[in-house]
């Protein structure tokens, strides 16, 4: 069983900014109760099954979704990383794909820790089949046995693969958009910066959503509202002791290195527009909104969509209207860019 440290009994007074998006949204309440039964049987197991869990999952889906062979196909390979470990890859793409078509390069979300491609199956179907992009979701190695900074290397590794097979996948190698979300989120924000530093060209946008984007005992407090990981440590899905969870199987010892805090990089300009997608009783939510703050102040084109009373993961309730928002959203902004991409 894993081990969760208990949270704090104190009752978290609201913040002025934000504290209101934790009211529960009306569309969820009646689910709550099934939601947490469900994440608190998932708990109760071993790592080990923990993780198989999370990769055989079945995904539920919304009426109408993308069919495979009909709307996309799927295919799975593998590449070499930079130490020679060999990773996976899943591609999905459209039936009718357009040549030199945008690339999204997927981080699936699961805390650094669990998670498999379909964690985030419904959007990489929706990219591929109404946006007509390339999907290409990565397997990167994950903790505890891979800790900080494997899983960014991997997927950084897995950007520069793309680009030089860009033929081959049929994507054109200066449109990508890197995208995730939680820990997928912390994955692409991060791709995104160590891109603009290491001069490695091609990332036009970026999907960030629900993302993990600064550990609670590194938060610049004195810049951002930071009430949500308290306010919300309760919540259902991914609570606060269970996002310190995750943080212990990725960073054990916690540093400020902004690879894995992107809210702390020096500066954020130069960076690509950006998709920001956060929920209000999410125990991320402050630190989602605090690195769209921090993307607008330094010049950085922000899409935010906020989901008052939703908890992290809201979209595992395929039928709510706001998971249709939600996806919708990422193919909406992927085609923005193409339009944009097309007039250079």
């Amino acid at each position: 069983m894993v081990q969760l440290k208990p949270s704090s009994s104190a009752v978290a007074e609201p913040k002025p900014k934000y504290g209101h998006l934790s009211k529960i949204d009306p569309d969820f309440a009646p689910f709550k109760e099934a939601i947490d039964q469900r994440f608190k049987t998932l708990w109760s197991l071993s790592l080990e099954d923990l993780k198989a869990a999370y990769k055989n999952a079945p995904v539920s889906f919304p009426e109408g979704a993308p069919q495979a062979e009909k709307d996309f196909q799927v295919a799975d390979q593998e590449i070499s990383v930079r130490d020679g470990t060999k990773i996976g890859l899943r591609v999905y793409r459209p039936i009718q794909a357009k040549p030199n078509a945008i690339l999204v390069l997927k981080a699936h979300g699961g805390g650094w820790t669990v998670g498999y491609h379909q964690t985030e199956e419904v959007e990489n179907r929706m990219l591929a089949a109404h946006a007509g992009a390339v999907v290409v979701s990565v397997d990167y190695r994950m903790g505890p046995e891979y800790k900080f900074p494997y899983a960014v290397n991997d997927c950084f590794d897995a950007l520069k693969w793309c680009k030089a097979n860009a033929t081959s996948l049929g994507i054109d190698p200066e449109a990508i958009v890197v995208a995730g979300g939680s820990a997928g989120g912390n994955i692409a924000a991060v791709l995104s910066l160590m891109a603009r530093d290491q001069q490695e060209s091609g990332i036009i946008g970026q999907i960030l959503n629900i993302p993990v984007t600064c550990h609670p005992d590194v938060f610049p407090r004195d810049k951002y509202e930071y009430g949500s990981f308290e306010q919300n440590k309760d919540a259902s899905v991914v609570d606060a002791p269970k996002m310190l969870w995750f943080w212990e199987q990725y960073m054990p010892t916690v540093t400020p290195d902004v690879y894995a805090h992107p809210l702390l990089a020096e500066s954020h300009a130069g960076l690509p527009p950006a998709l920001v997608q956060v929920a209000g009783l999410d125990p991320l939510r402050d630190e989602g909104l605090a690195y769209a703050e921090a993307l607008k102040n330094a010049g950085v084109a922000v899409t935010l969509n906020v989901y008052p009373g939703l908890p992290h993961g809201f979209y595992l309730l395929p039928h709510l209207e706001q998971a249709r928002r939600y996806w919708q959203s990422s193919v909406d902004f992927v085609k923005s860019l193409e339009k944009r991409s097309d007039k250079l």
